[in-house]
């Protein structure tokens, strides 16, 4: 391994040393979002300097002409592959074992349309960490349209359930110890960009088909990665954009998705209530539970 750099005094990046030419099958599942597909397929073809890789579109009853036309168009590469899932109900958790189950990757990475790639080494980072025996999924740095983060790993406990960790942050300025730049443990990472080895989704089960259709999958996910003696690792040093609106929330939801939302958040609670009963292991239990920000609350303080 090589350690190189400093964002801070006393904390490196290192760099893992490839082992062979794995392959690596990038599911996308997709539903005539071409607005944002196009970009996110053109960004891992200019950029990615990996070479033994997969784009997997997982076709999910689009209806538009153009999007079958455009399917017909990038399939011409031979890095781009389509799967039609053919189940109307939108299974988020269905789709990607699905994608799974029909690839042939060493590693798979969980892949939003509505992404955009950043970091050109991205792949080569993510397998670094995932090769390492100890660590069972990879979570990457997201970004909003304006650069302000997305994603920068998830924490339990957040609002009863779980939320990421410092939404909205202004790009370029540091959170907590520089949180926001450091590669570290954390609870969970989002299905939006999740990085893993195939044998993890079959020493787990794969994703919870049943229960968490749409929320909480990845969540849900990782915590069964954690329960197993793996790590989770959330990895800066891989950005993208994720173009998910930032003023989408609860309130907004129609009236069934706002019941789904809520069976699917008991069924969290229920299936995690043990390890919702205490502090998140990797997010200090003196911080807020109602903020994402490392903000801490004098009642919530323990000594």
């Amino acid at each position: 391994m090589l350690r190189t750099g400093t964002i801070f005094h006393g904390v490196y990046k290192i760099n893992y040393e490839i082992k062979g030419d794995p392959k690596v099958s990038i599911l996308i599942p997709n539903k005539d979002g071409l607005k944002y597909l196009k970009p996110c397929i053109k960004s891992i073809l200019k950029l990615t300097t990996y070479k033994n890789y997969e784009i997997v579109i997982i076709e999910n009853n689009s209806e538009k002409k153009s999007t079958f036309r455009y399917y017909e168009k990038i399939k011409e590469n031979p890095r781009i592959k389509i799967l039609y899932y053919t189940e109307k109900e939108f299974n988020y958790s269905k789709i990607i074992n699905y994608g799974v189950k029909n690839t042939t990757g060493e590693f798979v990475l969980q892949l939003n349309n509505d992404t955009k790639v950043i970091t050109k080494n991205w792949l080569e980072e993510f397998i670094g960490y995932a090769q390492q025996k100890e660590i069972g999924a990879v979570g990457a740095r997201l970004y909003y349209e304006d650069k302000s983060i997305q994603h920068a790993g998830i924490a339990i406990g957040i609002a009863g359930t779980a939320g990421a960790l410092l939404v909205n942050q202004e790009y370029g300025k540091h959170a907590y110890y520089g949180f926001e730049a450091i590669t570290r443990n954390v609870s969970a990472v989002t299905g939006a960009c999740l990085f893993t080895r195939r044998d993890i989704y079959e020493e787990v089960g794969y994703m919870n088909e049943e229960d968490f259709k749409v929320a909480f999958n990845d969540v849900d996910f990782c915590l069964k990665i954690l329960e197993k003696g793996y790590r989770i690792v959330y990895n800066p040093y891989i950005e993208l954009f994720h173009f998910e609106s930032k003023t989408r929330g609860y309130d907004e939801l129609d009236p069934d998705k706002k019941k789904r939302f809520d069976k699917e958040s008991i069924a969290f609670k229920n299936r995690w209530n043990i390890l919702l009963s205490k502090p998140d292991k990797y997010y200090n239990r003196n911080f807020s539970r109602n903020k994402v920000d490392f903000s801490i609350e004098p009642e919530e303080i323990k000594f």
